[in-house]
C-alpha cells in the first residue's frame, strides 16, 4: 500500500473518530448532561382568588417572540374528558355493566368529534366532600385525613391475582394540594431525581412519577400554575384546573390561550387517553404491540372536581404488568369519568408517608418529575 493510500485512510479513520466524538458530545449534551431550557415563563393566575400570587403582576405579559399554542392540525379533533361532571357512579367499582411503558407516540386513542356535554357542577370544591375531612391531622398506615386532604391508600390485585397495583384514593378541598414537583427544582432536560426525593423536599403524603417531560421537548408542560413549554405534539394532553376539573385532549385540540382563561392549574403530555369522551372503555389504542401489550403503568383518574385517583401497577416480575385496554377497564370499573396514562415502565413509583410501597421493575429509576399530594396549610 502506497503512502497516498495509507494517508487517505487515516484521515478518514480520524475524521470516523472526530465525528464519533462529535456525536456523543451532542447526545450527553442534549439528552444526559442537565442543561437548563428556556421557559415560557408565564403564571396563570388563580381565577378563584381575588388577589394575583406574588410577583405576577405581569403574569400574562409574554416574553418577546413568545406565541401562545393554539388547537390545529386535525379538523375534526374534539377536547375530551367531563370538565365538571358529576359523578354518578360508585367512586370504588360500583358499575356491574363494564365492557370486557411509556409513551405511545402513536397518535389520540380518542375517539374524533365534538367536545363532551357535561353535567356540571358549580359547587366549589372547597365545599365539596365535607364528610371527608377531619377537623384535625388523623394517620393511619393506609390513610391521612386533615381539614384540606383525604387519601386512603391500598394494594390491590386483580381477580387472577397475577396483576398487583397500588390505588390511592384523593380528595383535596384545595386543588393546590395537588402539585408537580421538578427534579432539582429546575425546568431543563437532564434534571433528575428519585420521586422519594422530591417527596421529601416538597412535604409530599403522596407521590408518584409525572410524565418525564425532560425526555423530550415535545408538548405541554404546565406546573403549579407556570407555564413552562407549549410545543406542538400528537399526544394526548391532560389538563388539571383550578376549580378541580381535568379534562384530557388530543395534542392537536389543545389551546393554550384557552388553557389560561379556563385556569389550567396542571398540564401533562404523554398519555394517552384511558377512557373516551364519555367515560367509557377504550379498546383500541394507536401505538405499538410492545407499548401496548402488559407493563408497569403510573396513571392518574378523575371522578370529579376535587376527587382523584393514582394507580401504580407492579410489572416484569411477581405482577405482570397491565396492557391500555385493561388499565382503561381498571379505571372504567373504579368509576372515573376521566383517566391517563403517565411515564411507566421502570418509572412507575409510588410513595408514601416517606416510603417506596411498590415494587418497582428494575429497582426503579430517576425521574425529571413527579405529581404529589401534599398541604399547603400547617396543621398540628
Amino acid at each position: 500500500m502506497n503512502k497516498a493510500k495509507r494517508r487517505i485512510i487515516r484521515n478518514v479513520c480520524i475524521d470516523l473518530v472526530l465525528l464519533g466524538v462529535a456525536l456523543v458530545v451532542f447526545a450527553l449534551f442534549h439528552h444526559v448532561l442537565p442543561r437548563q431550557q428556556q421557559s415560557v415563563g408565564i403564571v396563570i393566575p388563580n381565577p378563584y382568588k381575588t388577589t394575583a400570587p406574588a410577583g405576577n403582576e405581569s403574569s400574562l405579559a409574554l416574553p418577546e417572540g413568545t406565541e401562545l399554542l393554539a388547537a390545529g392540525g386535525m379538523s375534526d379533533a374534539g377536547s375530551y374528558g367531563l370538565s365538571a361532571a358529576r359523578n354518578t357512579r360508585n367512586s370504588r367499582g360500583g358499575r356491574n355493566d363494564a365492557a370486557s411503558g411509556t409513551s405511545s407516540k402513536g397518535g389520540s386513542a380518542l375517539s374524533s368529534g365534538e367536545e363532551t356535554a357535561a353535567e356540571t357542577d358549580d359547587t366549589p370544591i372547597s365545599e365539596k366532600f365535607a364528610d371527608q375531612y377531619t377537623d384535625t391531622v388523623v394517620v393511619t398506615d393506609t390513610s391521612y385525613t386533615s381539614p384540606d386532604i383525604a387519601i386512603s391508600v391500598t394494594e390491590e390485585t386483580t381477580a387472577n391475582g397475577r396483576i398487583t397495583y397500588y390505588l390511592a384514593d384523593i380528595y383535596v378541598r384545595d386543588i393546590t394540594c395537588f402539585q408537580s414537583a421538578l427534579a432539582r427544582g429546575t425546568y431543563g432536560s437532564g434534571y433528575r431525581d428519585s420521586i422519594s426525593d422530591m417527596a421529601m423536599l416538597n412535604n409530599a403524603l403522596l407521590a408518584v412519577n409525572g410524565d418525564y417531560y425532560g425526555n423530550t421537548n415535545e408538548g405541554v408542560v404546565i406546573r403549579n400554575g407556570v407555564i413552562y413549554r407549549a410545543n406542538r405534539t400528537n399526544c394526548d394532553v391532560c389538563v388539571l384546573y383550578y376549580d378541580g376539573s381535568m379534562r384530557v385532549m388530543p395534542g392537536s385540540a389543545f389551546d393554550m390561550q384557552e388553557a389560561i382563561s379556563d385556569g389550567a392549574w396542571q398540564a401533562w403530555t404523554f398519555g394517552p387517553a384511558l377512557l373516551d369522551g364519555d367515560g367509557n372503555v377504550i379498546s383500541s389504542f394507536a401505538s405499538t404491540n410492545r407499548i401496548i401489550s402488559a407493563n408497569p403503568r403510573t396513571a392518574i383518574g378523575y371522578y370529579e372536581p376535587g376527587h382523584y385517583c393514582m394507580v401504580v401497577v407492579d410489572g416484569r416480575g411477581e405482577s405482570a404488568g397491565i396492557s391500555l385496554p385493561d388499565l382503561s377497564q381498571l379505571f372504567y370499573d373504579l368509576g372515573c369519568t376521566a383517566a391517563y396514562n403517565l411515564d411507566g415502565g421502570n418509572s412507575s413509583i409510588m410513595v408514601w408517608q416517606d416510603a417506596v410501597i411498590n415494587s418497582p421493575s428494575g429497582g426503579g429509576r430517576e425521574s425529571s418529575d413527579a405529581l404529589l399530594i401534599a398541604e399547603v396549610n400547617r396543621y398540628e
